[in-house]
């Protein structure tokens, strides 16, 4: 594939480049880091309102920009780079993802407007880190016109703050694929409790969310809402996830550089060491090769995107590569940056230690490099 950006996809990334390197600063990222809600919710807001970011590819029908899957990584890269903390994954990655893949018209104008006006959203669906359809353990009975949930989701990505929630759950009885259905639900309603959980990666918040006999209307289940549809989803969200390892790698190698190129020994920076010479390439190169995967993802994402029916391997595929390279690249990136910075690495005062948990809670969501690699394994032997 020769890829090449238009000049408005490279002026999308220069201009997310330059407003977050001006807004998602080191001082920035560690205020917010301390807040109950773990984000700047008047920055929030900027992003909605002056931006548009969270309407990047929601179609112009619905309110959004319409703009394609690359746009998305794009951002997200961009975003990895400088730690952002906002409810942009769970929003945009997951629950928009998820409202494209599975819900009807009338749902996709009815919420897919509501995160166009900036309203917050996410998606749960496991509770043992199992990223299969075997982890839907939640479950739900039809009683008449309405729909009564039970169960508990853990690892919900902004789930303490979400304004409404797309929930997986599996018919009561049912462990096949066909019994998984999505619902969507505000954060308000009764039956639903949600928890804030300790994290070591504290620029990204997890929920524990609680269902006790949850009583939703029929109308929230969403129309398409299947296995298939909640795969393609998390496919699509594990791609954004690997733009913002990407990102993370380049801006690891960028702030070890400068460092390295700062700190003298035997009264010569430590950059003209050979040895350092050599870490640095191999972090180049990691890099190099996460932004291929990541772009080549992203055009299987948007014309699997594209075609409503598109639910076949190119995307699975392309995602698991995406990934299985990004996650051990990444913490490999951070590692290698922590050991060239010496002994001020893990101190507060540096940022190496952001990306260092940054790399390994993402390392794990959504599907560590081993569990994307036996995916790949799976298909090939299909």
């Amino acid at each position: 594939m020769d890829f090449a950006f238009t000049d408005e996809q490279q002026m999308i990334r220069d201009s997310a480049e330059t407003f977050l390197k001006a807004t998602s600063t080191s001082a920035a990222v560690r205020a917010a880091m301390s807040t109950e809600l773990g984000y700047d919710a008047e920055l929030w807001q900027r992003l909605c309102g002056e931006l548009y970011w969270q309407a990047i590819h929601i179609p112009e029908t619905y309110g959004g920009l319409g703009l394609s899957y690359v746009e998305v990584v794009a951002l997200f890269e961009q975003m990895g780079r400088f730690l952002l903390c906002a409810p942009y994954f769970s929003t945009v990655a997951l629950a928009t993802n998820a409202l494209l893949c599975a819900g009807s018209e009338a749902q996709k104008a009815d919420y897919l407007g509501r995160i166009c006006a900036g309203s917050t959203a996410t998606l749960a669906f496991t509770r043992s880190r199992d990223w299969s359809v075997e982890g839907v353990s939640a479950d739900f009975q039809r009683r008449g016109d309405e729909v009564v949930l039970n169960g508990e989701y853990r690892y919900v990505i902004d789930g303490h703050s979400a304004e409404f929630l797309i929930l997986a759950a599996r018919e009561q009885g049912c462990d096949q694929p066909s019994g998984i259905r999505l619902f969507v639900v505000t954060a308000e309603q009764a039956g639903l409790e949600r928890q804030v959980l300790p994290t070591m990666d504290q620029t990204r918040r997890q929920a524990n969310i609680s269902l006790n006999n949850l009583c939703v209307p029929a109308s929230a289940e969403l129309e398409h809402g299947d296995w298939q549809a909640l795969e393609k989803t998390l496919q699509l969200a594990t791609i954004a996830l690997a733009a913002e390892q990407a990102g993370a790698m380049q801006q690891l190698l960028d702030m070890t550089v400068a460092y390295t190129q700062e700190r003298h020994q035997f009264n010569r920076p430590i950059a003209s060491f050979q040895a350092i010479k050599h870490k640095a390439a191999d972090m180049m190169l990691r890099s190099e090769v996460a932004r291929s995967a990541i772009y080549y993802a992203a055009c299987t994402a948007d014309t699997a995107l594209g075609d409503g029916n598109a639910f076949g391997a190119d995307l699975a595929e392309a995602a698991s590569i995406a990934k299985s390279w990004c996650s051990e690249s990444c913490f490999s990136n951070a590692a290698e940056a922590l050991q060239m910075h010496g002994g001020v690495g893990f101190t507060w005062e540096y940022d190496v230690h952001l990306y260092f948990k940054r790399a390994k809670a993402s390392e794990h969501l959504l599907g560590d490099s081993s569990w994307h690699r036996e995916n790949i394994a799976a298909m090939l032997l299909d």
